[in-house]
């Protein structure tokens, strides 16, 4: 048998800034050095400053595309986000089960950057009983976190609560993001069903306001290395590493109307040599 790719394949949102959703995802996995493929569950029309328009594709598209993917690449992982309603939730669950996906990342998409609401409140139901408990690991922020272990976390003790929580709904691990308590570090806790410890993943918060498409960012990047057959702790930790270095390289822009995208392609393309 010949060579193949490494693959990973994203269901989510198109985002026509380009700064996060199917977009940012494809970006990612390239910049791994992971092939990427898509299922679009939804056009936006989208900018840094705000979403204008949401069109979720027909339930019968979403699983041809999903077909047609498995038929040809079994990917190596799966990334999930924005998914919209909770006939796209259900039909995309369907479908990874009876397709034996592995390696399944599910980014818990509510609400963007910029405000905007990105999923129908019905479908957080079906995520929750049909897509979780498929998942090797759920990405949720703080805001995404406290949906879905129904409490509000304001110390500690709650966030750990929390992760307890969501893995009793049948997740394998689940990471929650964001800088909490500590105003100089983004602090991310890995809680898994084993019964190990949490595991603290910490970085310096970059200053930036370039911040559009990091969930997205982050998650893909777990799958891209997931894929590759990296262990859980480290994807994890590589991937908060890689995200770190595209908010630092997308820093010093300042080009938009509100939170823009961080850079994906922060490393270099080598130039060919001329003599």
């Amino acid at each position: 048998m010949g060579a193949r790719y490494i693959t990973a394949l994203t269901i989510a949102g198109s985002d026509s800034i380009g700064g996060a959703g199917i977009q940012a995802d494809l970006k990612t996995m390239s910049a791994l050095g992971v092939y990427g493929a898509s299922v679009i569950t939804a056009l936006t029309a989208q900018n840094t400053a705000g979403v204008y328009g949401i069109m979720p594709a027909t339930v019968e598209i979403v699983e041809q595309q999903i077909d047609a993917v498995f038929a040809d690449i079994h990917p190596d992982a799966v990334k999930t986000g924005m998914l919209f309603s909770a006939e796209i939730v259900a039909a995309v669950a369907s479908r990874l089960r009876h397709h034996h996906a592995t390696n399944i990342v599910v980014d818990p998409v509510m609400i963007s950057t910029s405000g905007s609401r990105l999923i129908a409140q019905d479908a957080i139901d079906t995520l929750v009983s049909e897509l979780l408990p498929l998942a090797t690991i759920v990405t949720p922020n703080k805001m995404e976190a406290e949906c879905l272990a129904g409490i509000e976390i304001s110390s500690y003790k709650s966030l750990f609560e929390a992760g307890e929580r969501i893995l009793a709904k049948g997740v394998s691990a689940v990471l929650i993001k964001g800088g909490h308590f500590e105003a100089e570090y983004m602090i991310d806790y890995l809680f898994v069903s084993t019964g190990m410890s949490p595991q603290r993943f910490s970085a310096p918060i970059v200053a930036t306001a370039n911040t559009h498409g990091t969930g997205c960012t982050l998650s893909s990047a777990i799958a891209s290395y997931l894929a590759m057959g990296i262990s859980l702790y480290k994807a994890v930790g590589w991937a908060k590493a890689y995200l770190t270095k595209a908010l630092t390289a997308g820093a010093g822009t300042d080009c938009w109307l509100g939170h823009g995208p961080v850079n994906h392609l922060f490393a270099p393309i080598p130039q060919k040599q001329h003599t």
